[in-house]
């Protein structure tokens, strides 16, 4: 048995991949001498400049944590909330990233925001919500998410005897009739930066990256916000 692709295929496919392009459209001019002290500022900047952009769920992002053996796993998911202690996400606590998390809790985020050439990555320590702020993160969510989370068990193997459609029938009527059901495993997670970097694509290839820094003050223990830029 073999993994190897038939050769039409991959020829296909390598000219499916050269033929693709980025950036066609213009792009934002970005001057990082003025950019705000900290990056949850410009993150907010950018953010609604990508809404207003016409960008396509914007609020998707891909979160990378470490598994077991220290490697890295990737997924995408929603972002929550951005305030002073960081970037939120949710998930089960049981799932396989929440199992991650509870054993190394650092992660990374990543933004692809392609109408504009723009790039945000974040990275820095992970922490729970408490209970409170867990199940309302859930609760003002949709039916439909609640439906979900009620199901549960992700990340468990799916064996040919389960009925998913009769499991999602089931928790989309509790979710209907118990907007406030509890879901134990439901948990909300901060990532509080320690770095973050904005990346402005240019056509020509100039791009500009800002780096942010988290430093501390040895004295007084205080953080506060270094910026670098980057070579493209």
């Amino acid at each position: 048995m073999t993994d190897a692709l038939d050769p039409a295929a991959r020829q296909s496919f390598l000219d499916l991949l050269h033929a693709q392009r980025v950036w066609d459209s213009p792009l934002p001019a970005f001057d990082p001498d003025t950019a705000p002290a900290t990056p949850h500022a410009l993150f907010l900047d950018w953010f609604a400049e990508a809404v207003a952009a016409g960008q396509p769920e914007p609020h998707t992002m891909s979160l990378a944590t470490a598994d077991a053996d220290g490697l890295p796993d990737v997924r995408t998911l929603m972002l929550h909330d951005v305030d002073e202690r960081g970037w939120h996400f949710a998930t089960h606590s049981t799932s396989a990233k929440g199992g991650q998390l509870a054993a190394r809790p650092y992660a990374a985020l990543g933004f692809y925001w392609p109408v504009q050439g723009r790039q945000i990555r974040v990275r820095g320590p992970v922490t729970a919500c408490p209970t409170a702020e867990s199940a309302a993160d859930l609760h003002a969510r949709s039916t439909g998410a609640l439906a979900a989370a009620l199901v549960g068990r992700q990340s468990e193997i799916l064996d040919p005897a389960d009925d998913l459609g009769r499991a999602f029938d089931a928790a989309w009527r509790r979710a209907a009739e118990e907007p406030g059901a509890e879901v134990a495993s439901w948990t909300r997670y901060v990532v509080e930066p320690r770095e973050a970097e904005f990346f402005q694509g240019d056509a020509g290839r100039r791009h500009v990256r800002l780096r942010y820094r988290r430093t501390a003050d040895v004295r007084t223990g205080a953080g506060t916000w270094e910026r670098e830029r980057l070579w493209p």
